[in-house]
């Protein structure tokens, strides 16, 4: 029942933004990141979303991106591919999604010649091996059915001795397993960051304008549900973060 709940938000969430947000305002989706009130050096337009920038901020200084070709997988909306190009001047990026009016999204609102989206499966990603020097995965494979299949998708499509940045939550019953499909997958392990403590600061200085925001567009019966999904504070997930049955982690891997 939960699952099917969950399943139905989802559908709303993405029906409003592709047709009611006109002006583009929904473009990150993640949790956040927060260091201490440790601010980085943002431009005026990006300050509305700056602590989901701040955790692709975190995410691209894992290792230097200037003029390399870089994949995201799971684009989502954009905003990060956007980010990206604009903070860390990278060659090329490829942003896929499995979500078909996020891809439209994208092409409409990021056209520039460096950039190509393309509506695929995570599990089946249509390149070629080593296609790429970077992979980016944000918030978004604990959805996979079967992420291991996704990580050996990262694993062949990128170049000898690129990067996958990969950052996502897992619960505590969970996450010694993601360990376990990483290494299995000849993944080595240049750097593994526990962050929790970090998003769950984001989370909670975000939290009043995401409830704005929930309220504005969710009918009373699902805003219950959708703060679930963005965490707010005082939610089920927040909780779930404070008290560590849900751990954030960033991983910097090389193949």
């Amino acid at each position: 029942m939960k699952e099917k709940a969950r399943n139905l938000f989802y559908k709303i969430w993405y029906w409003y933004i592709s047709t009611i947000d006109k002006d583009a305002e929904v473009v990150f989706m993640n949790f956040g990141f927060s260091n201490n009130n440790e601010k980085m050096e943002l431009k005026k337009e990006d300050e509305k979303n700056r602590y989901s920038a701040q955790l692709y901020n975190l995410i691209a200084t894992g290792v230097d991106i200037e003029g390399k070709n870089i994949l995201e997988v799971g684009c989502g909306r954009g905003g990060g591919i956007s980010f990206l190009n604009r903070y860390f001047l990278p060659n090329s990026v490829t942003g896929v999604d499995l979500n078909k009016k996020a891809i439209k999204f994208c092409k409409k609102h990021y056209p520039e010649k460096s950039n190509t989206f393309l509506q695929a499966n995570a599990q089946s990603l249509p390149f070629s091996d080593n296609s790429y020097d970077v992979v980016i995965n944000i918030e978004s494979s604990h959805r996979y059915p079967q992420p291991e299949l996704f990580f050996s998708e990262v694993f062949r499509v990128l170049n000898p001795g690129g990067y996958f940045l990969f950052a996502d939550f897992r619960n505590d019953k969970e996450i010694d397993r993601l360990e376990s499909q990483l290494k299995n997958t000849k993944f080595q392990v240049e750097k593994k960051q526990d962050i929790t403590s970090h998003v769950v600061e984001a989370l909670k200085l975000v939290t009043p304008d995401r409830e704005i925001l929930i309220n504005k567009i969710l009918p009373g019966f699902l805003q219950s549900l959708g703060k679930t999904f963005a965490a707010t504070e005082g939610s089920s997930t927040y909780n779930k973060f404070t008290k560590r049955e849900f751990e954030y982690v960033f991983y910097v891997l090389m193949k």
